[in-house]
């Protein structure tokens, strides 16, 4: 007969690389690091973008409403993620289905006209279903948000359009004047929006093009920064392009970190310009008191792509977020060993973070080597956290760090080692940054 007053057996974690990982992750903890540093559908080095997928939709399904509404946003504003917060948002509809909160989180998420169309996409993946109440009124109050320029520069020729949204959705205008641009754009007849593609597409000089959108501050930034190479072999005015660069207008704040890196990489006569630009995405920001000691991890998973269409890798968003720290601070590479590197700021710092060394992610040991010969008042970890474990103690866990020690998760796997005496962050965006910042000034007693 079976014992029946016997301890349940606990399900041990690993890393993909066979390091234990963090047992007990709450819901809330697993989804975030699926999440905070999710493109979705991209493939990652150990797990295939729609294994990522499936495990975000899983565990939204389990978590309440509210936690998956609030992730939604903060996923889409702070993060600057623009499809898994769609993802979140085809979870919640159901999750959350006949409460405001739906239809309120729909509102909030959705920051730009094209994703009213993808969010349908998403939502129908699996094959067409009916609209819920909630999701109608929640697609019919974003779609008021969106003036002409925007409806007609978002406006593609996909599966499912614009006009789509507005019928599914039986939005009802907010005056007489959206009455008649919402007829327009029923009928295709929206005019065509003042953007330097609808321009090239139809003969303009790309010269006088890209000059003149500058001027007028009708390029958006990431366009910008995507465009630099288009515009130095167009002959444009380089001092113009410098200028709007280092101006940071037109959706700076959205521009991933590592965004100036590719930029600097497609147009390298620029990069003093991307590099001030780089540095100032954090310059506001005061310094970290005291010393930082920045452990960046260059092993061989984090040289995948983010995207397919991509040649920047997670390892480049790594050292883009190095680069940029605030205050005094040391900085180490790590792969089979730990390797001081200058602490440069902007793209030397980038530049020397990627070509210091490569290898196996052995994070247990650079943990213990900082520690044992670094003073320091924090220890940031920037990583994918697949750790491999110690050589003779394949039972290791993740030493605790000397002093406040955080890890930031800069990949989606299932399962990571920075938890219990460290302070857990998943993403790539300044923001995460910016909550050590927050986090340490809550730490502060009142002055």
């Amino acid at each position: 007969m079976s014992r029946l007053n016997a301890l349940a057996k606990v399900a041990r974690l690993f890393t993909h690389e066979g390091a234990p990982a963090a047992p007990h992750l709450t819901i809330e903890q697993q989804l975030r690091r699926s999440v905070a540093s999710c493109l979705l559908w991209e493939k990652e080095f150990y797990e295939d973008g729609q294994s990522i997928a499936d495990r975000i939709v899983e565990l939204a399904t389990q978590a309440p409403p509210h936690m998956v509404a609030a992730l939604a946003v903060e996923a889409r504003h702070q993060f600057n993620l623009r499809h898994a917060p769609l993802l979140l948002l085809a979870v919640l509809a159901k999750t959350g289905a006949g409460t405001r909160l739906v239809s309120e989180t729909i509102e909030r998420t959705i920051s730009r006209a094209d994703e009213l169309s993808e969010f349908l996409a998403i939502y129908w993946r699996n094959g067409k279903v009916p609209l819920s109440a909630q999701v109608k009124k929640g697609l019919a109050a974003s779609l008021r948000k969106f003036d002409a320029y925007q409806l007609a520069k978002y406006d593609r020729q996909n599966a499912v359009r614009l006009r789509d949204v507005l019928f599914l959705s039986h939005a009802k205008p907010a005056n007489d004047d959206q009455q008649q641009l919402w007829k327009l754009l029923v009928d295709n007849e929206l005019s065509a929006p003042d953007t330097w593609e609808v321009a090239l597409s139809g003969g303009a000089d790309k010269k006088a093009t890209f000059e003149r959108l500058i001027r007028e501050r009708k390029l958006g930034y990431l366009a910008l920064l995507r465009n630099l190479r288009n515009m130095a072999a167009a002959g444009c005015d380089l001092d113009l392009v410098r200028d709007a660069i280092v101006a940071r207008k037109g959706g700076a704040e959205r521009v991933l970190p590592f965004r100036y890196v590719a930029a600097a990489r497609a147009c390298p006569q620029l990069e003093p310009a991307i590099d001030t630009a780089l540095c100032a995405s954090i310059g506001e920001m005061t310094p970290f008191r005291g010393r930082t000691a920045v452990l960046v991890d260059v092993s061989g998973s984090m040289d995948v792509r983010l995207s397919a269409r991509s040649d920047l890798t997670r390892k480049d968003a790594a050292a883009a977020l190095a680069a940029i720290l605030p205050g005094k601070v040391r900085m180490f590479s790590f792969a089979d060993r730990v390797m001081e590197v200058p602490a440069r700021r902007g793209m030397a710092g980038v530049d020397a973070i990627r070509n210091s060394q490569n290898g196996g992610t052995r994070l247990f040991q650079a943990i213990e080597t900082v520690n044992r010969d670094v003073t320091y008042d924090r220890i940031i970890v920037i990583t994918d956290e697949q750790a491999f474990p110690p050589a003779g103690n394949a039972a290791s866990t993740c030493p605790a760090p000397k002093g406040l020690g955080y890890m930031i998760n800069v990949a989606s796997n299932r399962n990571g080692v920075g938890y219990g005496p460290w302070v857990h962050i998943d993403g790539f965006s300044e923001q995460v940054l910016r909550f050590i910042a927050e986090h340490e000034a809550s730490l502060s007693p009142p002055q």
